[in-house]
Formats: structure tokens, C-alpha cells, sequence
């Protein structure tokens, strides 16, 4: 059995005070974002934050249709939850699944005509509300930064992510 020392266990390299406070900001910024997201979703069109991501990046489609395993990936969600997602979406007339056309092992996610007209009518609300919350108290650098920063960690974090 090998025995550690402790003195050979190197010292972690810790975050500095900035730094600290820039990751605690991020977290905080991170975790209340979509909830006030879908607050607001919610109270004005009766959709989670999730749903209406859903409903916008199929409505951003060519066809308004998508493979359910590209739309999880978008949506950072696993194929099974957003399989229930869908369920409780098509129950509402919103969307509905059909194979793939090019390949019958694949399930495709379509907008309806009620989904489109939900998304369409819920954006404005929802591009006001992340107006208010995120672009309203920054400055035009500040912005410029912001998407700077964004970018880099989804070149880390994602570096097949379309973003």
C-alpha cells in the first residue's frame, strides 16, 4: 500500500480574491438568470424557460422541425427529459414528434401552428425581460466583454457548440 505524505501533496493553486469574486458573481448570475426567466415566461405565456427555449430553436428551423437528439444537445438536456418535455408540449397541441423522413430511426420534434403562434406571441415579453435583466445595465464595452468572456468559456466548455 502506498502511503501519501502530506508534504508531497501539492498545494492546490487557489483562486484569487478577484477571481473568487468574479466566479461567485458568474454562479450567482448563473443559478437566478433562469428563474427569472421563467417567472416571467410563466406569468405571461404559461411557459417554462426550457419550453420556450424549445419552442424558439424549433421555430428557428427551416421546417420548424429538428431530431430530438440535436434538440437535447441545445438544450443541455437528456434525450429523456426532453422526451417528457415534449409530451407535456404535445399534450398542449404545441408541437408533435414524426420519424425522421431521411432516417426512420431518428424521431423528429415539429413545431405546430399553435406552437409557432405561442412562441411568437411569448417573445416579446421574454426579449423585454432579458432587455430589463442583462443588456439594460450594462454598457456597450461592458456588452462587448460579456460576449468576449461567454465565447471563450463555450470554446472550453463546448468547443462543437455552434454558439
Amino acid at each position: 500500500m502506498n502511503v501519501v505524505e502530506p508534504d508531497s501533496i501539492p498545494e492546490p493553486h487557489w483562486l484569487t480574491g478577484d477571481e473568487l469574486a468574479t466566479w461567485q458573481a458568474l454562479h450567482v448570475m448563473m443559478s437566478t438568470l433562469p428563474a427569472a426567466l421563467t417567472a416571467q415566461l410563466q406569468r405571461d405565456a404559461e411557459l417554462s424557460f426550457l419550453e420556450y427555449y424549445v419552442l424558439a430553436a424549433l421555430s428557428e428551423q427551416p421546417d420548424y422541425a429538428m431530431r430530438m437528439s440535436r434538440l437535447a444537445l441545445l438544450a443541455s438536456s437528456e434525450l429523456s427529459r426532453l422526451s417528457h418535455l415534449i409530451r407535456r408540449l404535445e399534450k398542449r397541441g404545441l408541437v408533435r414528434r414524426d420519424p425522421d423522413p431521411t432516417d426512420g430511426r431518428y424521431t423528429m420534434a415539429v413545431l405546430t401552428a399553435d406552437g409557432l403562434q405561442t412562441v411568437g406571441a411569448a417573445a416579446p415579453g421574454h426579449v423585454a425581460e432579458v432587455r430589463r435583466l442583462v443588456f439594460d445595465g450594462l454598457t456597450d464595452d461592458e456588452r462587448d466583454a460579456l460576449r468576449s468572456a461567454c465565447t471563450k468559456m463555450i470554446q472550453r466548455l463546448a468547443p462543437d457548440c455552434d454558439h
